[in-house]
């Protein structure tokens, strides 16, 4: 890769955008490389207005977040819940990951951290008292089952269906967007989960996943991703506090896989940040993906735990994975496949005897 091709990868994974004229004079006098060029370089880039697009484009795709505007909770059901209340969603989130950023905070603060960015719509929606406008705001939370981001109503919403919660798929989410577990494929022909119905006592979401899951090949898997979506369960489908499913008190009780019990989301919260290391190196790999543009392989796992290790000794910042990935293999180095390419033409263009 030449300096210049380095240049664009590194512009396109902090800046979403062309490479700018420093970048390019660097480039041209063969300097970027130079390790502490380098790294100035991406400090540099990192403070920028324009950073604000790693922010906003690599939290929708490691979240999940790029349907969030399509999503159509049951108003009847729901009735807090309007497009507005949805960008409010989505805004909190975007500032939320752009202050770890901007900030350069543990990368673990995701899950942690004790304040976020509300307007006046979203502070109703949370119960927050004294938030007025529509201009977003820091505050320190004081409900601890809104810390991080599993306290947030865009992936909590994201993760739920149009009338109700999803355990499921909150679980799913938990598995594989925070601890980098692919969940198992469900079989073919699994029949939905039952709902409701006028005439029947209703049940609740808890009590469906417990009759779907008692035979198998349900109850293999539903065991890995059920504890994790019910200790979110005192959220509702559009994120907002509740104590009760319908008429039946929230059940968010649950022992994962490897034995924790969990009662909620504190407890919950605490469990994933016991396993801060599976977070991190997780982490680092959806960033690195992102950064190259193509799914992370097999050969790319030493970086990515080199990086993730490194990072560890640097206590997680956000600079030190961007700064492990920028000086990656796999970062600096082009495809095996463009590179044989290009050497079988440049070998194509050489005189005969020269070959």
């Amino acid at each position: 890769m030449t300096d210049v091709e380095l240049a664009s990868r590194l512009s396109y994974f902090l800046w979403s955008s062309a490479p700018d004229t420093r970048l390019l004079e660097l480039a041209a006098q063969r300097k970027l490389r130079e390790p502490a060029v380098l790294d100035e370089q991406v400090r540099r880039m990192m403070s920028d207005p324009r950073a604000e697009a790693l922010a906003t484009n690599f939290a929708e795709q490691w979240l999940g977040l790029r349907n969030l505007d399509d999503l159509q909770p049951d108003v009847y059901l729901f009735p807090d819940w309007d497009h507005n209340l949805t960008r409010s969603m989505r805004r909190e989130t975007e500032l939320f990951f752009s202050s770890i950023m901007s900030e350069d905070r543990d990368v673990t603060d995701l899950l942690k951290a004790n304040y976020t960015f509300i307007d006046e719509r979203l502070a109703k929606h949370y119960g927050i008292p004294n938030i007025t406008g529509s201009r977003f705001r820091r505050v320190t939370l004081t409900d601890e089952t809104r810390y991080g981001l599993l306290g947030q109503a865009s992936v909590l919403t994201a993760t739920s269906l149009a009338n109700r919660t999803s355990p499921v798929s909150r679980g799913k989410w938990i598995l594989e967007q925070i601890l980098g577990v692919k969940a198992p494929v469900p079989p073919p022909n699994v029949p939905a989960l039952k709902e409701n119905t006028e005439g029947v006592k209703p049940l609740t979401v808890r009590d469906r996943l417990e009759q779907h899951r008692r035979v198998e090949p349900c109850a293999s898997c539903h065991k890995i991703m059920d504890p994790l979506g019910f200790a979110l369960e005192s959220f509702d489908a559009v994120g907002a506090r509740r104590l009760r499913d319908g008429a039946y008190p929230i059940d968010a009780s649950g022992q994962l896989y490897d034995g924790t019990k969990v009662d909620g989301p504190v407890s919950l919260r605490r469990a994933l940040v016991d396993r801060s290391d599976v977070f991190v190196r997780n982490f680092t790999q959806n960033l690195l993906t992102y950064a190259l543009g193509r799914g992370v392989e097999y050969y790319d796992m030493p970086a990515v735990r080199l990086i993730a290790r490194n990072a560890a000794a640097n206590q997680n910042r956000f600079s030190s994975l961007v700064l492990g990935i920028v000086n990656s293999v796999p970062f600096q180095m082009r495809r095996a496949e463009e590179v044989t390419t290009e050497t079988a033409a440049d070998a194509g263009r050489q005189p005969q005897g020269v070959r």
